[in-house]
């Protein structure tokens, strides 16, 4: 029977649940909950500040984000971070039930739409050593690994082949999710069927950074499938026959996901006005002293810097974090987006937060900066989460104007 033990990303208590050792030790190893000792064979687990799921044998453990965020919403947020391209609906349908079977059942629909007219095929630049000519000749290479020999030939060629970047990621996520343990026998023998439809494709290595593919016409019915797998491939991870258990685990650190779909959705949404948007921005608080070396002096990163003409416009800061019960927010965020607009020397500063609410503005006492509170709710429709952003980059833009206005007009 499949033990299910649901636990909220904020959570700070939970009771004691009986567990046996091994498995304690092997759902503390995967990072997603801290384990803790109770009383005999009882143990509270506790999240640890990811999301996601982990299955050990018969115990599935989940940890949900702050802001109900669901698996299609977070699969966007992880798609559309590593690429922009990703659309609302390479993720939909995709059920927020038990994690590991929405995901397989979501790879194998979307596997099913790419192959149904076969596995694609493509030309791969290949070089290798043959007894005959095929493509040319790499004289340089022959000289140099086999002087005097006329056997075998060092040769390059394109060949029109089935093994080519979009299937070795297709079938890598096929068959990492034929290891998960206990998914339905239906599920699983489509996995199967698919994986056998990619036959002659290489295995990725395991660790390998995934092949580069460029979307195109001639692929265009593979890119849902492709933007799913290559999610599965990041943030998955199971092991068929770890001791007398099997493990499977999807973890995703929400603040690095936040963060990160922050970056990207801010560069797209920025790209429409003049200037530059770079994301963890370097900057130093203090000024350079002929006796004082780089490395003494207090270094920034800024999350991202809207720059035009060179010269910093627009700082922004994302923060994954809760709000007080009053509906406020932690003070040092403030600290930090003063000395930001300090030695940057920029009016407004935008502290995104993972949430819903008004934008707030707190004007700095005895200075000319102000901090805008800006809440992004995650659990809004990928159409309106990107239209957010979108609003977001206008209301910067309009700000800095204006700011730039009114200091032409003092300065005549």
């Amino acid at each position: 029977m499949l033990q299910n033990i649901v636990l909220d990303e904020l959570q700070t208590s939970s009771d004691p649940v009986e567990l046996e050792r091994e498995v304690a030790a092997m759902l503390r190893d995967t990072g997603l909950v801290a384990v803790l000792p109770a009383h005999g064979d009882r143990w509270t687990v506790l999240p640890t500040g990811t999301v996601g799921a982990v299955q050990v044998g018969n115990l599935l453990v989940e940890v949900k984000p702050k802001e109900k965020v669901g698996l299609s919403r977070l699969l966007f947020l992880l798609g559309y971070a590593t690429n922009p391209g990703f659309r609302p609906e390479d993720v939909a349908g995709v059920e927020d039930t038990d994690l590991f079977a929405a995901l397989g059942e979501s790879l194998v629909r979307q596997g099913l739409r790419a192959l149904e007219r076969g596995s694609l095929s493509g030309y791969v630049h290949v070089e290798e050593a043959l007894r005959t000519v095929r493509g040319r000749i790499r004289v340089g290479d022959q000289m140099t690994r086999r002087p005097g020999m006329l056997l075998p030939l060092e040769v390059a060629f394109d060949d029109f082949t089935v093994d080519i970047a979009e299937n070795r990621i297709l079938r890598a996520a096929l068959r990492l999710m034929m290891q998960v343990p206990r998914l339905s026998d239906d599920v699983r023998w489509r996995l199967a069927h698919l994986d056998s439809k990619l036959d002659g494709v290489s295995e990725l290595r395991a660790g390998a950074p995934l092949p580069a593919w460029k979307e195109s016409r001639l692929n265009a019915h593979y890119v849902p499938a492709l933007r799913l797998a290559e999610i599965i491939l990041r943030n998955m991870s199971a092991e068929a026959g770890l001791g007398t258990h099997s493990v499977a685990s999807f973890v995703v650190n929400m603040t690095t996901v936040f963060e990160d779909f922050m970056t990207t959705a801010l560069e797209e949404a920025l790209d429409r006005y003049p200037g530059e948007t770079v994301g963890q921005y370097q900057a130093f608080l203090d000024v350079a002293e002929p006796i004082r070396r780089r490395s003494d002096r207090v270094r920034m990163l800024v999350d991202f810097v809207h720059s035009i003409d060179g010269i910093p416009a627009m700082v922004f800061d994302a923060k994954y974090k809760a709000a007080s019960p009053s509906g406020a927010y932690p003070n040092a965020d403030h600290y930090q987006m003063l000395a930001y607009c300090t030695a940057l020397d920029v009016k407004t500063a935008w502290l995104i937060y993972a949430g819903p609410g008004q934008a707030r503005v707190r004007r700095i006492r005895n200075s000319v900066v102000s901090v805008v509170e800006y809440p992004i709710d995650l659990s809004q429709s990928p159409e309106d989460l990107l239209a957010r952003v979108q609003k977001l980059s206008v209301a910067a833009f309009e700000k800095w104007r204006v700011s730039e206005k009114n200091a032409s007009l003092c300065a005549s």
